[in-house]
């Protein structure tokens, strides 16, 4: 069982600091949300669209591609109408799901048995808890009767995952980044939200670097704070050849999202360098296990106590996200920085 210890970074999130709807809803552009760089010895407060500027030609920035699929469906569950969020589907088929209760104010507590009814005239059987984890039973590996692939069957009875902190609802392509290619992800990898394809273009006539890889994240629900869950990813052979050489050179690999660093540490060896590799990761970076191949990240405001912030303390040391925590919860001059998927970000340079 993979344990991570608690972050050290500590901070009270403000009352009014979460983003309840996208920011084209607040009259900004997608690259207009605000971003703390935070470095050692440097900390500035921009706007996602100045991220050119603070690259350096020849370095590397590495995208997830995963996109974002409606995985948010109507389930009868003990003669009540709930949710189910379908956080993915397993090598045997099996899916994993988190049953919601009924006013989504979190998980449910269903049983071992338990059938879901679904549209469609599918029924989900919960054989156990995913991952086996003592005391952690929000996800469940579920049969499908009938048989149905996962992406094509949300596709057409799906909606995408929402918590109760939004206001509205909002369409799949709100949830999706310009680069977004491959379906899978359950919820949005959204700290490449804000890039934009003039950007990406401003970074590559910059002499900035841009690399795919895919990460297909499942669902991270904002009541819980426990470990990742094991997820399916691929570091193509271009990536890996461009990390290695970009290290080689002694530019800086920087990751857009705790996905990417996710992906990218699975297949790094003992002195950072990575090789090409599909399959599933449990990895779970912290201080026992640092950052070998990523220098910086450009990621999104995460919740207090939420296991990414020991991600983050893992590539670039606590003592610097302490400072960029303590920064975007600051009251003055620089502004009210929002959390979760619509939110600000930050990009942390070890």
């Amino acid at each position: 069982m993979t344990r991570v210890a608690a972050p050290l970074t500590r901070f009270d999130l403000p009352a009014d600091g979460v983003a309840r709807q996208p920011p084209e809803a607040r009259g900004l552009a997608r690259d207009e949300v605000r971003m703390l760089l935070a470095a050692p010895g440097r900390l500035e407060h921009h706007r996602v669209r100045d991220l050119p500027g603070l690259l350096h030609p020849g370095d590397l920035v590495v995208v997830n591609t995963s996109a974002t699929v409606p995985a948010s469906v109507p389930a009868w569950w003990r003669g009540t109408r709930t949710r189910v969020h379908v956080s993915g589907q397993l090598d045997d088929g099996h899916w994993v799901v988190e049953l919601r209760r009924p006013d989504n104010s979190g998980p449910a507590t269903p049983e071992v048995g338990d059938v879901l009814r679904l549209p469609g005239r599918l029924r989900l059987r919960l054989l156990s808890p995913y991952p086996d984890r003592a005391g952690q039973h929000r996800l469940w590996r579920a049969v499908p009767v009938p048989q149905e692939e996962r992406v094509a069957y949300l596709a057409e009875h799906g909606r995408p995952v929402e918590y109760d902190y939004l206001a509205g609802e909002w369409p799949l392509e709100a949830r999706q980044t310009v680069y977004a290619g491959e379906p899978g992800s359950a919820e949005m990898a959204s700290a490449g939200r804000p890039l934009t394809e003039r950007l990406l273009v401003q970074m590559v006539a910059r002499g900035v670097v841009v690399a795919p890889l895919v990460l297909h994240a499942g669902v991270s629900s904002q009541e819980k704070h426990e470990p990742p869950q094991p997820e399916r990813f691929t570091v193509p052979e271009v990536t890996a050849r461009l990390v290695n050489s970009t290290r080689g050179v002694g530019r800086r690999v920087v990751a857009v999202g705790t996905t990417t660093v996710r992906a990218l540490e699975t297949v790094s060896g003992p002195t950072g360098e990575v090789h090409p590799a599909t399959g599933w990761t449990d990895l779970v970076l912290g201080d026992g296990r640092p950052a070998r191949t990523v220098d910086g990240l450009l990621t999104g405001l995460h919740p207090p106590e939420a296991s990414h912030l020991a991600l983050l303390e893992a590539v670039v040391g606590a003592d610097l996200v302490t400072v960029a925590y303590a920064a975007v919860t600051e009251r003055g001059a620089s502004g009210r920085y929002l959390w979760h998927e619509f939110g600000d970000t930050m990009i942390l340079l070890s």
